[in-house]
């Protein structure tokens, strides 16, 4: 009773309802539902997304998708199949919204890019991890990127 006081009294009182294995499908039975409180922010984890399996680039796919890429500043990593490139903005205010207009395409991906902000600064590394190696949906994130920086 003193955790739901403390809860209450901090506002982040939220009801979490599991679903029972059997009473949904398969795909949902593991996925949890918050549902808010009157008066409380929403948290929801609702179903998985069902995104197609990437694959990975083929050698022809990485002579002709990268090059530009490379050319306007992204690197291939040493030690892994990832590009990466550091942003620079004008100040704080500026990369955090290039980072919300990144998340929001991201999200709709499901496809999100490693990334460390400091200030102005943002460094971004790129690679699918489900083909431990670049795929499409990266080539689209850095091009995607590169033109949301300008």
């Amino acid at each position: 009773m003193s955790l739901y006081r403390s809860l209450y009294k901090a506002g982040c009182l939220i009801a979490i309802h599991f679903h029972p294995s059997g009473s949904v499908s398969q795909a949902r039975a593991a996925s949890i539902n918050v549902t808010p409180l009157a008066g409380f922010a929403t948290v929801s984890t609702a179903s998985p997304s069902k995104r197609k399996m990437a694959d990975k680039l083929t050698k022809e796919e990485r002579d002709t998708l990268l090059q530009p890429l490379i050319q306007s500043g992204w690197k291939l990593q040493d030690n892994r199949d990832a590009i990466e490139k550091e942003f620079k903005f004008k100040d704080f205010n500026q990369a955090f919204a290039f980072m919300t207009r990144v998340a929001l395409l991201a999200e709709k991906m499901d496809h999100h890019p490693e990334w460390f902000n400091v200030y102005n600064k943002l460094q971004v590394t790129l690679s699918s991890h489900d083909v431990n190696g670049l795929s499409k949906r990266d080539i689209r994130m850095a091009k995607f990127m590169d033109t949301t920086s300008q």
